[in-house]
């Protein structure tokens, strides 16, 4: 079994930055790639960023030089730093992770909200 807690979501103003974190705790042959996916009311789930193991990134376009994804493979943790955060960054984002045989996530977490708005 594996388990994904997420961490950090909140409120914040555009143009302001939040820091989302995942602990993963279970098999770690499932966390060969993680990452962030995100939902806004009335759209479909979106990959937001992924990391590998060995530190292969991806971003979307609409997210590339705001925000940063890491992780540490020694604690099983990955984060997500949001900078210059605009309205439609606002969505529910959910941690995620795979084997590196996979091609689409295998478990998710519950979700942290993120509402960018004055």
């Amino acid at each position: 079994q594996v388990q994904l807690v997420e961490s950090g979501g909140g409120l914040v103003q555009p143009g302001g930055s939040l820091r989302l974190s995942c602990a993963a705790s279970g098999r770690s042959t499932s966390f060969g790639v993680m990452g962030w996916y995100r939902q806004a009311p009335g759209s479909q789930r979106e990959l937001v960023a992924t990391v590998s193991r060995s530190g292969t990134l991806n971003y979307r376009d609409s997210v590339k030089g705001r925000f940063t994804i890491s992780r540490d493979n020694a604690k099983n943790t990955m984060a997500l730093q949001m900078n210059s955060l605009k309205p439609e960054d606002t969505a529910v984002y959910y941690c995620t992770c795979r084997s590196v045989l996979s091609r689409s996530p295998e478990y998710w977490g519950q979700g942290t909200q993120v509402t960018v708005s004055s």
